[in-house]
């Protein structure tokens, strides 16, 4: 029997936590993008922008929680730290992303409008990807785990 230090969890629980985090981040990023949208008069040509954010960004990121939840599942040892439900170069793509929008927001070049509707799809999209990751969750047996 190995040892396993207090940060080690399951692989399957590795997919909670991904779920967790992309869930919350899309909440709080269309949080913003309503707040945002709540000071202007919405048109449904918004609401179709925000659509098409939306696909865009719900596209992508379903190939993504496809891909982190194989590469999870593939995981050799029965666990992994806790860290692992991204690997280097999406840590690498969430800090970029995360520093583009706090710079965007705070810099004033981009209208209220376009954070209203870019970032209401883009939380939707986000937060997406964290319910397929907890459908991932339910779907993998106790056993394989």
């Amino acid at each position: 029997m190995e040892k396993y230090s207090l940060f080690h969890v399951k692989k399957k629980t590795l997919l909670c936590i991904a779920g967790c985090v992309w869930l919350a981040a899309g909440i709080n990023v269309a949080r913003l993008g309503i707040l945002s949208y709540m000071q202007y008069q919405i048109t449904w040509i918004h609401i179709l922008l925000s659509m098409a954010v939306f696909c865009i960004f719900g596209l992508m990121f379903y190939r993504m929680s496809v891909k982190h939840s194989r590469r999870i599942l593939g995981y050799e040892q029965e666990k992994r730290p806790l860290w692992h439900f991204f690997d280097l170069k999406s840590y690498c793509i969430m800090c970029f992303m995360m520093g583009g929008g706090i710079w965007l927001r705070s810099s004033g070049l981009a209208p209220g409008l376009f954070i209203g509707f870019f970032y209401t799809g883009l939380g939707c999209a986000l937060a997406l990807a964290g319910i397929l990751f907890w459908i991932n969750f339910f779907r993998v047996k106790p056993e394989t785990s």
